[in-house]
């Protein structure tokens, strides 16, 4: 596998074992390709982790090998790289790293980490979120164009309700996603709320081409809003992560003059380090920003007040929620009788 090299990041240098070994067997990245991507791209996915809570995604082996997610700080964790103490849904709590430095990522380089999934909240506070991620999620039968025509429909609601601005990337895959920097303010559960409001305005907009509904055999071909992402412990690739695909794409933050122009395929492990090299991080802005939610706060207690529309389903391994509707797959609801009995 080669010898093991030595790479500087931020003052600091990481070792890498089995530089050689590889990683992507259909483009031929090592994971020294790897690792020289996330040091040519480091202030831009530092930026997206920092004093985040993170979850690494892990291939050993690279993408033909097994894989996991690894929530819990490593033992072998350098004393330089801190933790944040949180609890999850279950009640059970850990520890996870949280970057501050640059060399942290190289460091689970490593270990095999492609994708790193922050949490959207920071280490001196975990229970309050300052991001807002929408997540536009194409269904079967839809592509990457319906999820950008939703995208710059989402960005007017957005404005409409509290003049929010938000950072589009893309997934690395089909979809989208679009940050919203917000203060801290708020709990898990409001978040989700104002993320349900805002996907119910854009699939009133766009009923044909968005849909809310959390079960499968409802979405039909439109793209899905999945509002779950904000729930606590659901995460999403940061942007500039690698994503566990034969080709080695990469979540790439974007202008919004470039949704609908560039396309997944753009950006890659190969191509991103130039890009980033002549741009620099396209979002590097978004820290400097921090908008309040109460407007779509506000739309979602009307919703409700006016129209009925309360609480959605939560994912399957959380405990029933307070307010929740019933979590049943509509095709295997019980029916009523028709004598009522």
């Amino acid at each position: 596998m080669g010898e093991a090299v030595e790479l500087q990041a931020g003052g600091r240098t990481v070792r890498l074992s089995n530089p050689d070994k590889v990683f992507f067997p259909e483009r031929g990245f090592t994971k020294l390709d790897l690792a020289r991507y996330y040091q040519a791209v480091a202030p831009g996915i530092l930026r997206a982790l920092r004093d985040r809570p993170t979850t690494l995604e892990r291939y050993p082996d690279g993408v033909t090998g097994e894989w996991f997610f690894q929530k819990r700080a490593p033992k072998n964790m350098p004393d330089w790289i801190p933790t944040a103490h949180i609890t999850f849904p279950s009640g059970r709590s850990a520890d996870e790293m949280c970057p501050t430095e640059e060399a942290a990522v190289l460091w689970a380089a490593q270990y095999g980490t492609l994708t790193f999934h922050p949490w959207p909240v920071r280490r001196d506070d975990v229970d309050r979120p300052d991001e807002l991620r929408i997540d536009l999620d194409p269904q079967p039968g839809t592509d990457y164009d319906d999820a950008v025509r939703a995208a710059h429909e989402l960005r007017a609601v957005l404005e409409e309700f509290g003049g929010l601005r938000g950072w589009p990337k893309t997934s690395g895959g089909r979809g989208l996603h679009v940050y919203v920097p917000i203060r801290p303010r708020w709990t898990f559960t409001q978040v989700r709320r104002a993320a349900i409001a805002a996907a119910r305005e854009l699939e009133r907009r766009m009923p044909d081409r968005v849909t809310t509904k959390w079960w499968k055999e409802e979405r039909g071909e439109r793209i899905f809003v999945d509002y779950n992402q904000t729930a606590r412990d659901r995460t999403i690739a940061s942007a500039y992560s690698v994503r566990p695909r034969p080709h080695a794409p990469v979540s790439a933050p974007l202008r919004w003059d470039e949704v609908g122009v560039a396309h997944p395929r753009d950006f890659d492990l190969a191509t991103m380090p130039a890009r980033f090299a002549e741009l620099g991080d396209v979002h590097a802005d978004m820290d400097d920003h921090a908008y309040s939610l109460e407007a779509l706060l506000e739309l979602a207690a009307q919703d409700e007040r006016d129209h009925g529309l309360g609480d959605l389903p939560y994912p399957p391994e959380y405990p029933k929620m307070p307010g929740e509707p019933r979590r049943v797959q509509p095709s295997r609801a019980k029916k009523p009788s028709p004598r009522g009995e």
